[in-house]
This record gives structure tokens, C-alpha cells and sequence, in this order.
């Protein structure tokens, strides 16, 4: 069985960037479909947010410092400073659980939330494309999957989420696969709800934050 777990706390003041996404965040056309586990009731507490219990910290960086834990937020209204994202994923017998549980990021709106190929980067788009079970075979590093056929939360990892009025949620997915050593490495916030209409499967706007996983 294979563990790993990832952890994202803010720590540093950022200056808001427009954020380069997955695809269209046009979300007037096709279909929204998410695969996550309702939040879960979490008690309002003040000050700055801690990780869970027996979770290591990883600390924000300002785009363009990179260091051993890279965790970079790309807009600090949607994810705030003090806000975090821890990620677990468990594999065992070919099938895969990926956990997010996430507190103090923007209340009461939706974000789509995807494994990525590359790890993060002071860009948004250095993430690249999402990691696929299956790869699509007509995408390409400029025109990313968005064939219902590939881009779909059985083929790929989709953790989408919709805050409380505190800013936590948790979601939850199994699939069945394992990630391939050394391809998948990060996992990225989005805008809104992931699409699943043909040419919008998997696209859910800006990239708004990106924390490294280590699969």
C-alpha cells in the first residue's frame, strides 16, 4: 500500500495575479458535474488556520521562490492568506483514494480542484495538463484533453468542492488505478466546478492555486 500526503498553509502576503487556467471559464455552456463528498460541519474558530492534526505544514511561497515544498497561491481572494489544503492519497490493489479536506479558503463558492502532471510553479499554467489514467491521444501540451471520452473523473483525479461560510469543505475520490511513478505532481484549485460537455470535459476556469504532491 502506498500513502502520501500533502499539506497547504498560507504564510506570506501575496499580491493577487491574474491566473492562467485550465481552459474556458466560461461556465454559461455545458454541463457541470462534480465528484465530491459534501463539506462537512466544521466549528468557526478565529485567528490563522492550522493543519490538521499530525499533518506536516507546508508554507506558501511568493510566486517565483521555489524551495523544497513548493505551495503557491495565484489570487488571494478566492484563496487567502491562512487558508489550507491538505491532500491524502492511498493506493492498494490498483485502485486509488485521494482525500482533500480544505479550511479558510474564500466562503461559500465553488472550486474546481485537479491532479496535474507538473509540479508548481510561479506561473500558474507550470502545472501543466492533468494527469490521466488513460492519455488522451489527440491532446497536446497547448490544447490540453477535453474529450468527455479522457477528460472524466473516472480517468482523472476530480476533487471539486463548495465552501461553507467558513471557507472549509472536504471531498473525496476512488478510482481504479494507480498514479504511475514520476508523473503525477500537484494538485491545483480552479475557479468553478469542472465542465463535462465535449470540448469543456475537465476545464473549470482560472488556476487559482497550486500545492506539490508527491504520488
Amino acid at each position: 500500500m502506498k500513502t502520501s500526503r500533502a499539506t497547504l498553509v498560507a504564510g506570506a502576503s501575496l499580491t493577487a495575479l491574474v491566473a492562467a487556467g485550465c481552459g474556458s471559464d466560461d461556465s454559461s455552456t455545458g454541463d457541470q458535474a462534480t465528484v465530491e463528498t459534501p463539506p462537512t460541519s466544521v466549528e468557526t474558530t478565529t485567528g490563522i488556520p492550522t493543519p490538521l492534526p499530525g499533518t506536516p505544514g507546508v508554507a506558501f511561497q511568493l510566486p517565483g521562490e521555489v524551495g523544497d515544498d513548493n505551495a503557491f497561491t495565484y489570487d488571494e481572494a478566492a484563496v487567502p492568506v491562512g487558508s489550507s489544503v491538505t491532500v491524502d492519497s492511498d493506493g492498494d490493489d490498483g485502485r486509488t483514494t485521494v482525500t482533500l479536506n480544505a479550511t479558510g479558503l474564500a466562503p461559500g463558492r465553488d472550486f474546481g480542484v485537479h491532479a496535474h502532471t507538473q509540479r508548481c510553479g510561479p506561473q500558474p499554467a507550470d502545472s501543466g495538463p492533468h494527469y490521466q489514467n488513460n492519455v488522451d491521444p489527440a491532446a497536446t501540451p497547448d490544447t490540453p484533453s477535453t474529450d468527455p471520452a479522457y477528460a472524466n473523473p473516472q480517468n482523472e483525479i476530480w476533487l471539486d468542492i463548495t465552501t461553507d461560510g467558513s471557507g472549509n469543505a472536504q471531498a473525496s475520490t476512488t478510482v481504479d488505478w494507480e498514479f504511475r511513478p514520476d508523473e503525477a505532481h500537484s494538485m491545483v484549485l480552479h475557479a468553478q466546478r469542472t465542465m463535462t460537455g465535449p470540448g469543456q470535459a475537465g476545464t473549470a476556469g482560472d488556476r487559482l492555486a497550486c500545492i506539490d504532491t508527491d504520488y
